[in-house]
């Protein structure tokens, strides 16, 4: 099998060695428990609020003064998507308990429905969470994309009644890397005093993200994401918005998130950001030539191809191409023999073969549709795997196509 190229760094990024060492260094002491009271966990809660700090500032939260945000860990995006969204509904305050389709809500704590509006575009553990909270009787709606995968702002102040709790709207699309209007979408739902909930986890340790500048309530990161470890994220909550805890047992981080806190990880998640931020602007402008490079190979060997959200704003390290003409299955496991690695989709709903829910938004073609892969850049890729994948990825469309033809 030739060499692997990993171009799928949206699902996951590979650990920096830095980031490894940082980790190595904290589980080489003692491992011990930042809650106990004595020096020994005194001493790791230093550390743990010190990287909590760390990536507060560098992700523009304010982290001194009575109206500090805070900085909550959490075992990743899908949880702090979970705690964000079932938190600030929950918190809501009491509101007509009607359902869009008229049915009871179930279960104490859904006694008075609330109305939750998402972009149409969101990640799996939004957008899924909110199909059970249709379950429990909350109306949903959703906020539709332009074609070329952008919210449309003007259409929230139509979707907005006197019970809607939420909005929820990803800073970053993950399967297109369209960078969505959030400040804008933050500015109306606070003329109405309804918090808004990012999921910044594809943005965060690929741009400059400023949380206070953004204006939304709570916003989700994941350390995995920008070569940190896997098993930690966090999720930043602004001064003033009240959350209800998803998990009991415990007081830590003021019991909105109990649990142990893992220092090690919490110290790698730092370091990882903080090595993104050294390098930012070269790193993107890196990342986002190689993208270009990668998508001029691919369009000059198969012209039918689509580059989907071109016209827009979009991630440096984020490309997703229909390959029209071919079938997008078959060509992700040739891909697979040939050693690249790519994606169908978001990678937390691997192993569906159901056409994309964020191509079908954007009113992509059926010939668009059925051909798309995601290819994802990091840190670690070279021109040279560029060079080497789109070489391998035009040898596999052109023998398929030619399996076609026979």
């Amino acid at each position: 099998m030739p060499e692997p190229i990993y171009l799928d760094h949206n699902a996951t990024t590979p650990l920096l060695p830095e980031v490894a060492e940082a980790m190595r260094a904290r589980w080489a002491e003692p491992v011990l428990n930042p809650a106990s009271q004595h020096e020994f966990g005194r001493a790791a809660r230093r550390v743990l609020e010190d990287a909590r700090d760390r990536i507060a500032e560098i992700l523009g939260a304010k982290t001194v003064g009575p109206d500090a945000d805070r900085v909550l860990f959490t075992s990743g995006g899908t949880e702090s998507n979970n705690l964000a969204i079932q938190g600030l509904l929950q918190r809501a305050g009491a509101r007509a308990p009607s359902a869009a389709d008229g049915r009871p809500p179930s279960g104490a704590e859904d006694r008075q429905a609330r109305h939750l509006i998402i972009s149409a575009v969101e990640h799996p553990s939004i957008a899924t969470l909110a199909d059970e909270l249709h379950r429990r009787g909350h109306a949903i709606d959703q906020l539709g994309v332009d074609p070329h995968g952008v919210i449309c702002v003007a259409d929230l102040a139509n979707l907005l009644r006197p019970n809607t709790a939420l909005v929820a709207a990803m800073l970053g699309q993950n399967e297109t890397g369209v960078l969505q209007p959030v400040a804008e979408l933050a500015a109306i739902c606070a003329k109405h005093s309804i918090p808004l909930h990012t999921d910044a986890a594809q943005v965060v340790g690929k741009l400059p993200v400023n949380f206070r500048a953004l204006g939304a309530a709570t916003m989700t990161i994941a350390a995995h994401k920008f070569h940190g470890p896997l098993g930690i994220g966090a999720l930043i909550v602004r001064h003033g918005v009240d959350l209800q805890p998803q998990l009991f047992g415990g007081f830590q981080q003021a019991g909105l998130r109990p649990g142990t806190e893992p220092v090690a990880l919490a110290v790698g998640m730092c370091r990882a950001l903080e090595l993104w931020h050294a390098e930012q602007h070269e790193r993107a402008a890196r990342m986002r030539e190689l993208r270009d490079r990668f998508e001029r190979m691919i369009l000059a060997g198969w012209p039918a191809a689509v580059i989907i959200g071109v016209l827009a704003d979009r991630l440096p390290h984020t490309s997703n191409i229909a390959f029209v003409g071919l079938d997008r299955q078959m060509l992700f496991m040739a891909l697979d023999q040939a050693g690249i690695a790519c994606s169908t989709g978001s990678a937390c709903a691997s192993g569906s073969s159901e056409t994309s829910p964020v191509l079908i938004a954007m009113g992509c073609e059926e010939a668009v549709l059925g051909s798309a892969l995601r290819f994802s850049l990091g840190a670690t890729t070279t021109a040279a795997h560029i060079d080497e994948a789109a070489r391998r990825i035009l040898h596999c469309c052109n023998a398929l196509r030619q399996q076609k033809q026979r």
